[in-house]
């Protein structure tokens, strides 16, 4: 009884985290989308302005749809900007196109961490797949090694998720040092950007958390079948 009470402890725990963290982001975003900008400029005005000042002009910004669907594309030198982001003059457009900005010039400057993360994304895709493979047999059969090996390939994620950390606070500062310099908000807007950022941050960190009880609940579930 106890075994399963820490176990779907550990899994309740993971979704609570995610929903808290879901709930965070968006509730931030809505706050902040009601709020325009004092300079008029669209988010893709914003990133315009950002990646030309940082010699970026063969980067290109493009409107895509979907509610949060922002991102930089580095294969394709490509910054995404949704629909909402792309045209609206909001302190949420301005926060959301100059951290898809900072990815810009991560890239351009080789940043470390986001070279790494680039690396593991199909060793990631594998080894989830694998991973997760193994351990659902390893279990069912009562093959111990199998699920642990299983396990062990389900770390790729956890270090994805861990090695994302820096590079999305870093992609923050950036976007806040380029606002600042460009004086692309006005001081009070400032830290309402900035209240948004680390909103957003804050679903990395809890990726992270959520993916670490995961493996300790098959870790578990495995232990407990070999018993």
């Amino acid at each position: 009884m106890d075994f399963y009470l820490v176990n779907y402890g550990l899994m309740f725990l993971g979704i609570i985290i995610t929903l808290i963290a879901q709930i965070f982001v968006s509730s931030s975003y809505s706050k902040y989308k009601k709020v325009r900008n004092k300079n008029g400029l669209t988010g893709f005005e914003v990133a315009r302005k950002i990646l030309d000042e940082n010699g970026l002009q063969d980067i290109h910004i493009v409107e895509i749809k979907g509610n949060l669907t922002d991102h930089y594309d580095p294969s394709r030198k490509v910054v995404r900007l949704s629909t909402e982001i792309f045209n609206g003059s909001l302190i949420a457009s301005t926060s959301v196109a100059a951290h898809e900005c900072g990815h810009a010039i991560q890239d351009k400057e080789n940043y470390n961490f986001m070279r790494i993360r680039g690396k593991l994304v199909p060793i990631v895709n594998l080894s989830s797949k694998l991973g997760y493979f193994a351990i659902f047999i390893g279990i069912i059969f009562s093959l111990f090694d199998l699920a642990i090996f299983g396990i062990v390939l389900l770390l790729a994620m956890l270090l994805f998720e861990l090695v994302t950390l820096p590079v999305e606070f870093d992609a923050s500062n950036r976007a806040a040092i380029q606002i600042d310099k460009l004086k692309l908000l006005e001081d009070n807007e400032k830290d309402q950007s900035k209240s948004m950022l680390k909103a957003a941050a804050f679903t990395y960190v809890a990726a992270l958390v959520t993916t670490l009880l995961e493996i300790l609940r098959l870790f578990l579930l495995a232990t407990n079948r070999r018993d």
